[in-house]
């Protein structure tokens, strides 16, 4: 608290050493900047920030320079309504209003409109294959639904980063960023040493063409996910082995010891359930990132208000990855091919993403296949039974008994450090059938095209007569995935592509009224995806603006999101669970013959319970508890669909010197895609299928993609204040609320909201202090919330985090910025199962033949 007030005490007094000095400092300073700012993303067309139908944010290249953070991407997080996530150091994932995870498919991001997702995920990886900061002009986000104007799944927002074009931004520009993260012994690393280096080379080789090139390297050591949290705590409550003495103990962050590893052993009259022992995810992952990205661009201009922009783009991806599981991605590769043309009256646009995931593998299922490989689970087993029999036999006692044999089971496994460890690593990562191995191979394209008609610029003196603008575009999408036997499969044909298309069409229209000072928008979008049914996307907007400063608007609309490849074409065998995409052509006849795996488990408990606490044998447990056992309700996999309701305004006060913008938005959400874990019995004998259903070994297991029967509300707003005292000092703050509202019909697979109710940021800029010295402080504060996912559920405690820089533009063209994030080093996480995150502290110098 002390420093807080310190670093605010200082900047009021640099204040007023600046009023001084500058006594005649123009005060209408912030007028120009945001009357005049244009924005491209909210309606596919320019129009003046102020006068958005809908919400939308901006962060400008120049604004982002002068804050704490090392990257213009992960200064989104200062960004009002924004939610930032960190499943890495090099992974960064965005998201707004709620419904957050790792691979965040309801949240589209797009670089001069291009999609960068990974196709088989159909979420992108961070920034990787986005643009460096050097290239960045600005970033434009729509909070909420983006659905009707761009399709592509984007039911809760969008990011559209803009890049520099060449005509207008020439010259060579070189960053170099070093730092230091693992501060003060906080982990298991001493100071380790972060880098970014970034190259930007742009130039015209005549008025009618130019090129750009960008290079971009990260390396450094990634944050340490060390949660020791217990997943199973009661599992052998019966017994009351808890803690340390539990044998079922499974800790969020070690691997090989989840369900699909553990048994029920009858010892000595008692029913314990046991885990293997697994590996901590310290002991098996070095955490070393290596990422890398380029991208190479050509651009002609064959006449004014034309252009052709060709661009290639390439990432090479080695870092942490989150999803159900954690994955160490190794040699992942991403290469996009893009060509736009784009005139006054029409735009079109094609490109294609191609992944490769090269050497990555997945390390839960590393662990439990590196424990199985030094000795079979039915071996394991067995050798902990006797050990513990002999053990209470010599005087042990029950939790000293359940040690001993563990030890003595576990004695000769590979552990980790070892050349017979690191041998059989290698040879189990590259193994692509996860009951065996831990490869992740997968091989995909993206296809894309789409076109944009104005044509209010084709029939230009019909429509300025009727004061209305409209707009139509079309796209195209096709997922091609090449079957790999263990993360897909073609269902059809062995020999053939798994394909799967999207088509869609939108058109808008706006028109004015009372002199522009109304201004009312319908848009109408269908899209038809390969094994659904066409669906309709309205959306409706008012903008009513009294004068310049004071705009008003309102909007309803809806967004479909239809499943990506992996919820809908999944066919992966991990740890004797099959996960199985929810499309019938994948799932056939496993809905209809299974049970739900959370009534088998409250089964088994029970049976386990009257065993140890009354005395029953295992058949007469079996027989009382068998109705517990419910059938699977749910069915095959249809879109998502969500409505919502948004209100909002944007002005300024103050003599123009205070810049508001507020929201408030109200979203109702049904057949939310989720996965549900189900059984079927190996017996179609009625009077078998308990029995069957008590033991792991007499039935096959499946995770299946369904949509929730749940009807979700939830609703929230934002408040964003910029205020610029003079040409020296602004400051900014946001505070975002969101709420989950009720959830109607509730059965336990909606998705986790995964969101804080209150999201604070405040940032105090200062501007040419003295001469060109500059520095910032942000603070950063999240309230503790609920997060729900299948690698582990919790609470994500609340935390608050700061972060600066004091910059300095030395003459030629060479700037410096030296700045830390969470420069408090108070490790917290944004996510359960993810990593601590402590201080990051960095020295950035930043060489320009031009100024851009």
């Amino acid at each position: 608290m002390k420093i807080k007030i310190y670093l605010f005490l200082f900047f009021i007094s640099l204040k007023c050493f600046s009023q001084t000095e500058n006594s005649k400092i123009n005060q209408d300073s912030i007028k120009k900047e945001v009357l005049n700012e244009i924005v491209i993303t909210a309606s596919r067309r320019s129009e003046n920030l102020m006068r958005s139908p809908i919400s939308i944010e901006q962060l400008k290249s120049a604004e982002a320079k002068i804050m704490g953070s090392p990257s213009i991407y992960e200064t989104l997080e200062n960004v009002k309504g924004v939610q930032i996530i960190t499943p890495s150091l090099g992974f960064k994932v965005i998201n707004t209003r709620g419904f957050a995870n790792t691979t965040n498919v309801r949240f589209a991001q797009l670089v001069d409109g291009i999609d960068n997702q990974a196709p088989h995920l159909g979420a992108p990886i961070a920034n990787a294959l986005g643009a460096n900061d050097l290239d960045i002009d600005k970033i434009e986000i729509i909070p909420g639904t983006a659905a009707a104007l761009y399709g592509m799944n984007a039911i809760n927002g969008l990011a559209n980063i803009q890049t520099k074009n060449p005509f207008d931004y020439q010259g060579i520009s070189i960053q170099q960023l070093t730092g230091v993260n693992h501060v003060g012994n906080t982990d298991r690393f001493s100071p380790k040493v972060y880098s970014q280096f970034n190259l930007r080379i742009a130039k015209t080789l005549s008025s009618k063409l130019a090129f750009k090139a960008n290079l971009s390297t990260t390396g450094g050591t990634d944050w340490v996910a060390d949660d020791r949290t217990d997943l199973a705590p009661n599992a052998n409550a019966s017994t009351n082995l808890f803690g340390a003495d539990n044998p079922a103990y499974d800790e969020v962050n070690g691997y090989g010891n989840e369900s699909a590893n553990r048994k029920t052993l009858n010892l000595n009259g008692k029913n314990y359930v046991v885990a293997r022992t697994g590996y901590r995810e310290t002991d098996i992952s070095d955490y070393e990132i290596k990422n890398y990205k380029a991208d190479l661009g050509l651009f002609f201009r064959p006449k004014k208000g034309h252009e052709l922009a060709l661009t290639y783009k390439t990432a090479l991806i080695n870092t942490v990855y989150q999803r159900s599981n954690r994955f160490q991605l190794d040699n992942y590769t991403l290469n996009q091919f893009s060509a736009d043309y784009h005139t006054p009256v029409f735009q079109v646009k094609a490109y294609a993403t191609t992944e490769n995931t090269g050497d990555s593998y997945n390390m839960r299922s590393l662990a439990e296949n590196m424990d199985r490989a030094f000795k079979s689970d039915n071996q394991w087993f067995a050798d902990y039974s006797t050990a513990y029999k002999n053990a209470v036999t010599n005087g042990a006692t029950v939790a000293d008994a359940h040690k001993i044999a563990r030890t003595t089971s576990d004695n000769g496994r590979f552990e980790p450090g070892t050349d017979a460890y690191e041998a059989k690593k290698n040879e189990l990562t590259d193994i692509n059938n996860w009951d065996i191995g831990a490869a992740l191979r997968v091989k995909s394209t993206l296809v894309h095209g789409e076109g944009l008609i104005n044509w209010d610029k084709a029939f230009t003196s019909f429509l300025e007569k009727i004061d209305a603008k409209l707009l139509s575009g079309f796209d195209y999408r096709n997922y091609i995935i090449v079957p790999d036997g263990n993360y897909f499969i073609n269902p059809e044909s062995d020999s053939e592509n798994l394909t799967y298309q999207k088509t869609g069409a939108f058109t808008q229209l706006t028109k004015g009224f009372f002199s522009d000072k109304l201004r009312l928008g319908a848009t109408i979008r269908m899209d038809k995806a390969d094994y659904f049914d066409a669906k309709f996307t309205p959306q409706f907007t008012a903008v009513y603006s009294p004068k310049k400063t004071l705009n008003f608007r309102a909007s309803y609309q809806n967004g479909y999101r239809f499943p990506s490849i992996f919820e809908g074409f999944s066919n992966v065998n991990s740890g004797g669970v099959k996960r199985v995409g929810g499309l019938r052509i994948m799932s056939d006849g496993i809905f209809e013959n299974s049970y739900t795996k959370a009534s088998i488990d409250k089964f088994q408990a029970q049976v386990n319970s009257d065993v140890n606490t009354l005395g029953l044998t295992q058949a007469q447990a079996i027989e009382k508890n068998k109705n517990t056992i419910q059938k699977n309700p749910y069915t095959y996999l249809e879109p998502e669909f969500v409505k919502s309701f948004e209100v909002g305004f944007r002005g300024m006060a103050l003599n123009q010197n205070l810049f508001i913008d507020a929201d408030f938005y109200y979203n109702s959400y049904k057949n939310f895609i989720a996965q549900v874990e189900a059984s079927i019995p190996n017996t179609t004998d009625p009077s078998l299928i308990p029995t069957s259903l008590y033991s792991r070994t007499t039935q096959n297991r499946y995770r299946l993609w369904t949509n929730s029967k749940s009807k979700i509300y939830n609703y929230g707003g934002s408040l964003g204040l910029k205020y610029r005292f003079d040409q020296t000092f602004t400051a900014l703050t946001n505070v975002t609320y969101t709420k989950l509202d009720r959830t109607d019909d509730k059965d336990g697979l909606e998705d986790g909201f995964n969101t804080p109710e209150f999201n604070i940021n405040g940032t105090l800029i200062a501007q040419n202090i003295w001469k060109n010295l500059g520095a910032s402080v942000s603070a950063r504060y999240q309230n503790n919330f609920d997060y729900v996912s299948f690698l582990v559920s919790g609470n994500v405690p609340s935390y608050w985090t700061m972060d600066a820089q004091v910059n300095y533009n030395f003459k030629k063209g060479i700037s410096a910025k030296l700045g830390g994030t969470n420069i408090l080093n108070k490790p917290y996480t944004s996510i359960l199962g993810g990593p601590s995150i402590g201080g990051l502290y960095y020295l950035s110098l930043v060489w320009e033949t031009s100024k851009t």
